[in-house]
């Protein structure tokens, strides 16, 4: 589709001997749109997919003038139809939407016309990460016997997966074992800068060029919002919505009111990426953020990885924005390097995002916001979620008496919190507060090298003092990705978790 291209955005960029088209944000600036460059980087993304949508329908010149007006008051209700590169799915909720393109197909044969283009028109990538069952646990055959396990149960559910991967094109699936979508996405799927080949007009020329723009997603998955730690705007969503964004229709929102939250320092020894969003999610429900982007910027970003970004990413659903964005830094640049991605696509999302001022450097002023959160990273501690929701969080030396309040306010139950329960045909007895299930999992935690790291430092502490999980104690290792469980592996830490217990499972 050729954007009508009313603030004269459209531009070339030349990266690696290649050319591509791309509509540039300093340009629409220069045209008209007055100070845009102050924009929050998540606002510049918007801005960006509508000057490029532009059709005059669905995007008209208004909504795009809409966003520079946004600054003025930092807030404005006014309607966009906003168009994600791409469609994340899990098997969970994605197999209702492989269905129905199933059915579309057969009422297409019905009606006499050609089946086979009924296709998503957006790329969709279908994860299979919602049926791992722990059936095993605790020896060191338990990840294989629990994937033969999840074939046999889901066999009828994957066969028909497979075969949507061979029908449809523009759609493909990850297979069971390989990760959680949320960490499949962060470490192989995501680009940051996406591109794809248009049939359009270049100034007088009509032809198929290459178009580059910041690469965004919806998702059938709340906790899409982790890929924001690589600076790819993307939120969850309904099936239906999916379904029309992998048709091609865009997804009414309001403009956005945007949060900035500024981190300064970094943190200290012993506190992790997990006490980091657990206080930043209790700072943040306090704020009220429900329906609002939140973006983190200041000079502490240069102390925290991409997987501490994608932490406080993942979380967005529990501190109630619909996404927490990070933008693009050097981090960025370095996770794309070392995660895999080509050297061409890393020079082109270098260069892209200098070109659109969507490049973070120590250098970059503040952008405006809707209203400013503060942190130094030196004051938080550490922490444990609870004691009844993940967003809930309570420092480490205030747990006993925390759940010993909660077993009076919330539970009603204080009289029973030294009441000792025997289990029936076992040497044990339980009580409230008993730790009975121990998992080292979740698309949060697990996309944390240093926390995975921490806890396999742990383990080995622990064996060489003899140490080992109680008997009543459930206990499961299920990492993120792969990757995870290599570098474990590799490390030799994945012995170390092995001897108290938490074999890989999944």
């Amino acid at each position: 589709m050729t954007s009508l291209n009313s603030f004269k955005s459209q531009k070339t960029l030349k990266v690696g001997g290649k050319t591509y088209v791309y509509y540039s944000l300093p340009a629409a600036e220069k045209n008209g749109l007055k100070g845009i460059s102050k924009l929050p980087y998540s606002m510049k993304v918007l801005l960006e997919n509508l000057l490029r949508n532009e059709d005059g329908r669905t995007v008209k010149k208004d909504d795009i003038v809409a966003v520079s007006k946004w600054l003025s008051k930092r807030k404005l209700e006014h309607e966009i139809a906003f168009r994600p590169a791409r469609v994340l799915m899990q098997d969970f909720t994605g197999v209702p939407a492989v269905v129905d393109l199933a059915a579309m197909r057969n009422a297409m044969q019905k009606l006499g016309g050609h089946a086979a283009k009924i296709n998503p028109l957006v790329p969709v990538d279908l994860v299979i990460d919602h049926s791992v069952i722990v059936n095993f646990f605790g020896d060191n055959k338990a990840f294989a016997k629990n994937v033969v396990e999840e074939y046999k149960q889901n066999q009828e559910r994957y066969e028909f997966l497979k075969w949507g991967q061979k029908a449809f094109s523009n759609f493909s699936v990850v297979p069971p074992g390989t990760g959680i979508c949320h960490q499949v996405n962060l470490e192989y799927l995501a680009q940051t800068v996406w591109t794809r080949k248009e049939k359009m007009t270049l100034g007088n020329k009509k032809g198929t060029f290459e178009v580059a723009y910041p690469d965004s997603l919806v998702g059938t998955d709340s906790h899409t919002t982790m890929v924001n730690g690589l600076a790819v705007l993307g939120w969850g969503v309904g099936g239906i919505e999916a379904e029309a964004a992998m048709l091609g229709q865009p997804l009414s929102m309001l403009l956005p009111e945007v949060v900035g939250f500024k981190l300064k320092g970094q943190l200290r020894e012993g506190v992790t990426a997990t006490d980091l969003v657990l206080t930043v999610t209790q700072m943040l429900r306090k704020q009220g953020v429900v329906g609002k982007f939140v973006e983190f910027f200041g000079p502490g970003l240069d102390n925290l990885s991409v997987a501490d970004k994608a932490t406080i990413g993942n979380m967005a659903p529990e501190y109630g924005a619909t996404c927490g964005f990070f933008p693009v830094d050097a981090e960025t640049i370095d996770y794309l390097k070392t995660s895999g991605r080509s050297a061409a696509r890393v020079a082109l999302v270098t260069a892209y995002t200098k070109a659109q001022g969507l490049f973070r450097t120590a250098k970059t002023p503040d952008p405006v916001f809707t209203e400013t959160l503060r942190l130094d990273l030196g004051d938080v501690v550490p922490s444990m979620a609870g004691p009844k929701r993940p967003e809930g969080r309570v420092a480490l030396p205030a747990v006993a008496e925390g759940f010993s309040a909660a077993m009076a306010s919330e539970y009603k139950k204080a009289a029973d919190l030294p009441r000792r329960y025997p289990v029936e045909n076992r040497n044990f007895d339980l009580g409230h507060g008993d730790v009975v299930i121990a998992a080292i999992t979740s698309c949060t935690n697990t996309s944390n090298p240093s926390v995975l790291i921490g806890a396999g430092l742990l383990a080995r502490n622990a064996a060489a003092k003899g140490l080992t999980a109680k008997p009543w104690v459930k206990t499961s290792l299920a990492p993120g990705s792969q990757v995870v469980a290599e570098y474990l592996a590799n490390s030799g830490l994945q012995l170390d978790l092995d001897k108290v217990g938490f074999n890989l499972v999944g």
